[in-house]
């Protein structure tokens, strides 16, 4: 017997499978998809088998495996299957669409060793009784007998020399059990609630569509109710036998979702990015098992190996953080709808502000569009008022407008909570120095360093990059200036502001403590704090029943940065965050503080106008031939030689616009945004294209080029999300 095997190598030159023989001892056990250990280059490696050869090459000897990894199938056909959409979809090598898929302990490779985890527990044998001696030996005896649960070992309420005499005499035994290491969410257990009517036909229409691959994108405004359609669908799901799978976008939300979740269900496994790679290897082992029968997770859980799915939900489906980054580029959202169409099973994406995409696809019947245009409570979308800070400024609010002070104060008054946005971490954006122009910049990227007053640090947030920061001019020796202000520095102000006002600040300086998220998350709602002070990620999902005013005190922050998305970023941002206000009993009040009063972006966002910004947008992308008008492949060239880098980019754009066709537009190359990261020189080229059948293979031929160069690297980028 001879089989396929694929090595997890980086290196695009060894992506191809590598024929085996299989002894004649471990043919048995032999199945596609379980991991081998094989020798390959004087080296022991391991790897997955995804094929049998029943014709294996002649003119070479065939080495033979060494052992099989697994007792249980890694990759199931469909994960395969998968893989290779992922290589062929996103131009990666088929060793990393494996990798993505897989939690650390799976992997293909010998340096990882996550092991199970166990307890050791205790059992009376029948016996020996009889000699039970001491009161002490009497009460562990007892408590064996008396609890349904079994008595750990390690118990801190038994004496271990009497559990050494009782297991000496056989009186009672040891045995291990495999434990799993994520703790358990302890929560109330809750029943249903009656849907309105919007809801009802928005479920109604799902549940007639169970046993079809549909998409369905559900536009449902802040406070509409989409969780509890998720959770109702998710239970007829359940009813039919099947299993489901819900995505959320930020590790923040996840435990929120849980718990909402876990209040009506049980068996639920988590998957995304902050659990330790043990808990990744229980919640996966979980889900083969068929131990659970939903998965909640971030974008790596849309791999979750569930048999008989029957629903995939995607919540905030308009969430950047659905796109992978690095190879493979893949976006969670194409995934699922793969799937979708793999069991023939409904696909509902959810968003108060839909991408522009999903809804031209809604548009054309690509999608079937689901609308929740009321809030649950009946009660009125927050009042928006735009705040002109040029004039603010004159007055010497720098920071806080009148209008946006009296609210917090009226709020807190009123033992009410406020949520403050502010999408730019640390104490100072930028340290210069008046006189010379000294500025303070990373060493390895093309950008300034952000001043960080609780560690006195100077951090570059691309790169990792820290130096302390000097009191004086390291040039002229005079006094250092700070410019721009982040949520560290907005943290000290309230304080200096408000009187014994209690502020938590959320970003990412702060939350990088395991379960950090849903501590802070817990203590905001159990009102421990008057105001919730972060980044982007308090903007979304987030539901508080006592917010009554959300500031945002830079509405131009993402406005004017250079992509074409800037508008619909700040649009989502906004709104999103604006939904955070009202949301039960309490009258909702937003503060957008801007220095583009007139913006009509900022008016769709104080108008709480979706539609109204659909269309201005669109109009735009028409003109400019961008997404959904047109598809875009970005293609980045970087190198550690400037030289390089800027010669193989030229010859890159030269063998496109020599390959493609004439309608297909080619821009660039150009220097990327930030063109310097970690010492790596970075230049772009955009290709945007309606029809090009020429496109994937001129790209295969063009990769293939660059894999022979050891100096540059080429990375392709299908729907970028930034260029």
């Amino acid at each position: 017997m001879y089989v396929e095997v694929l090595l997890e190598l980086k290196n695009k030159k060894t992506d191809q499978t590598y024929t085996y023989e299989v002894p004649k001892e471990l043919e048995k056990e032999m199945t596609i998809g379980k991991r081998v250990e094989i020798p390959f280059n004087k080296r022991t490696l391991e790897g997955f088998v995804v094929a049998f050869n029943q014709n294996p090459p002649k003119e070479y000897t065939i080495q033979k495996i060494n052992k099989i990894l697994d007792e249980e199938v890694v990759l199931n056909e469909e994960l395969l299957k998968l893989a290779f959409f992922i290589k062929e979809s996103c131009l990666s090598s088929l060793s990393n669409a494996i990798s993505v898929m897989l939690p650390s302990a799976l992997k293909a490779s010998i340096k990882t060793n996550v092991n199970k985890k166990y307890q050791t527990l205790l059992k009376i044998e029948k016996m020996g009784l009889n000699q039970v001696k001491t009161k002490s030996q009497q009460e562990i005896i007892e408590y064996i007998r008396s609890t349904t649960k079994p008595l750990k070992k390690e118990a801190n309420l038994i004496s271990s020399s009497s559990v050494k005499t009782l297991l000496k005499n056989g009186i009672i035994s040891e045995y291990e059990e495999e434990i799993y290491r994520l703790d358990e969410i302890t929560v109330l257990k809750d029943t249903k609630k009656k849907l309105n009517e919007e809801q009802q036909l928005v479920f109604d229409t799902l549940k007639e569509n169970l046993n079809t691959n549909k998409k369905f994108l559900l536009h449902g405004i802040t406070g509409s109710g989409k969780t509890e359609i998720y959770m109702q669908i998710i239970e007829e799901v359940l009813k039919r036998k099947q299993t489901g799978l819900i995505l959320v976008p930020e590790i923040s939300l996840t435990p929120q979702f849980i718990r909402n979740f876990k209040a009506r269900f049980d068996h639920i496994a988590v998957l995304h990015s902050g659990l330790s790679d043990g808990e990744k290897y229980d919640e996966w082992r979980k889900i083969v098992r068929n131990e659970v029968n939903i998965v909640i997770g971030a974008r790596s859980a849309i791999f979750a190996p569930l048999n008989n799915l029957g629903m995939i939900i995607i919540d905030e489906e308009h969430s950047d953080s659905y796109k992978q980054e690095n190879s493979p580029r893949y976006n969670a959202i194409d995934i699922a709808e793969w799937r979708s169409d793999y069991h023939n099973i409904p696909l509902l994406l959810g968003s108060a502000t839909p991408t522009l995409e999903k809804m031209a696809r809604a548009s054309k019947n690509l999608y079937q569009l689901l609308k929740l245009n009321h809030r649950v409570n009946k009660g009125p979308l927050p009042h928006c008022e735009i705040v002109d800070m040029a004039s603010e400024i004159k007055k010497g609010n720098f920071y806080f407008s009148e209008t946006l002070k009296t609210e917090i104060e009226a709020a807190i008054s009123r033992s009410e909570q406020i949520i403050l946005l502010l999408n730019r971490r640390g104490f100072s954006t930028t340290i210069t120095c008046g006189n010379c122009g000294f500025t303070y910049k990373c060493p390895h990227c093309d950008i300034t360093l952000t001043y960080h007053k609780t560690s006195n640090a100077l951090r570059c947030h691309y790169c990792g990059y820290k130096t302390l920061k000097k009191e004086v001019c390291p040039n002229c020796k005079e006094t250092l200036d700070f410019y721009g202000v982040g949520t560290e520095k907005i943290e000290e102000l309230l304080h200096k502001e408000f009187d014994n006002v209690r502020v938590l600040r959320m970003d990412t300086d702060t939350t990088r403590r395991k379960n950090s998220y849903d501590g802070m998350i817990e203590a905001f709602k159990n009102q421990e704090y008057d105001i919730l002070l972060g980044t982007q990620m308090v903007s979304k999902g987030h539901d508080f029943s006592l917010v009554s005013v959300v500031g945002i005190l830079n509405a131009d922050t993402t406005l004017n940065l250079p992509d074409f998305r800037s508008g619909e970023r700040t649009f989502d941002l906004l709104y999103q965050a604006s939904g955070r206000a009202g949301r039960k009993d309490t009258l909702g009040t937003v503060v957008l503080q801007t220095f583009n009063k007139d913006n009509f972006i900022l008016k769709c966002v104080s108008e709480q106008d979706y539609d109204k910004f659909y269309y201005y947008e669109m109009n735009i992308r028409k003109k400019l031939k961008y997404p959904p008008y047109y598809f875009l492949v970005s293609l980045k060239i970087t190198s550690k030689s400037y030289e390089e880098a800027s010669k193989e980019s030229i010859n890159a754009a030269n063998f496109l616009r020599n390959n493609l066709n004439s309608t297909t537009i080619i821009l660039g190359p150009t220097t990327a945004n930030i063109f310097k990261v970690n010492n790596i020189y970075r230049f772009n080229i955009i290709i945007k294209y309606r029809f090009d059948e020429k496109l994937k293979p001129t790209l295969k031929e063009l990769d293939k080029l660059f894999i022979l160069n050891n100096k540059v690297n080429l990375e392709i980028d299908f729907n970028p999300l930034n260029i």
